[in-house]
């Protein structure tokens, strides 16, 4: 019978391509058309973490 609280690997924090763990979170609001879009992604997590770090890139440009 499988464990029911999944198995070690998804109690692990999540990992990315890059090189800093994902430890923190960051909560916003959006409109109910941006959310629907953002859920249309392959990778909706991932979508948003690009958007913020392309916006964060430009700003440093600056």
């Amino acid at each position: 019978m499988p464990n029911p609280r999944g198995t070690p690997e998804n109690l692990e924090s999540g990992k990315r391509k890059g090189d800093e763990p994902l430890t923190e979170q960051v909560n916003l609001r959006v409109t109910k058309t941006m959310k629907e879009e953002i859920q249309q992604q392959d990778d909706p997590p991932e979508f948003c973490r690009e958007a913020i770090q392309e916006k964060l890139d430009r700003n440093k440009e600056k």
